[in-house]
């Protein structure tokens, strides 16, 4: 599902998790067990909302939360114990209250694909558990993580003069 190039040159997607795979985390055929990936992506989702604005006291504070709807995730290459990981994401798209982020799993060694998640996830009153609008600065955010890497072009946006980052700090007053 991915239109990036199985060349890490070529991604430009954000570093939001390193790690190793260690023994433990391998089954009896000796690679690393699929609950193992899905933490992994899962840290990395967490890692690209908190970006966003979307972080741990965000949503103690204001009562938002956000739960996963819906993943695909594609096994390319296995990795096995010792493995050195790389997990690069980006939001893919963004709407009213929800989120689709995608992310690739690298083996360091050998710059191999082994892993792509495609996420969705739907913005949560905490309280009510009922669906509800994404908070407008994190939209803006996401739409700015598109635009600056050249998805969801939209020309009321302002122009990337500094990094995401430093952007979405600027407008939600961190």
């Amino acid at each position: 599902m991915s239109n990036f190039s199985d060349n890490p040159a070529l991604s430009e997607l954000v570093i939001t998790h390193r790690g190793t795979v260690y023994p433990w985390q391998c089954d009896h055929m000796g690679h690393m067990n699929v609950m193992w990936y899905v933490g992994k992506f899962d840290e990395s989702s967490w890692q690209i909302l908190s970006t966003l604005g979307l972080t741990p006291q965000r949503f103690k504070k204001e009562g938002v939360g956000l739960a996963a709807v819906d993943q695909r995730i594609q096994y390319k290459r296995e990795l096995h114990a010792g493995d050195l990981i790389t997990i690069r994401s980006e939001i893919r798209e963004v709407g009213n209250k929800s989120v689709r982020i995608f992310h690739e799993m690298r083996n360091d060694a050998t710059s191999d694909l082994s892993a792509t998640m495609d996420v969705v996830g739907v913005c949560l009153d905490a309280t009510t558990r009922k669906t509800r609008l994404l908070p407008e600065d994190v939209r803006e955010c996401a739409m700015l993580h598109m635009r600056s890497h050249g998805l969801g072009w939209n020309e009321s946006l302002p122009t990337v003069k500094m990094s995401v980052a430093a952007f979405c700090n600027s407008i939600s007053g961190q």
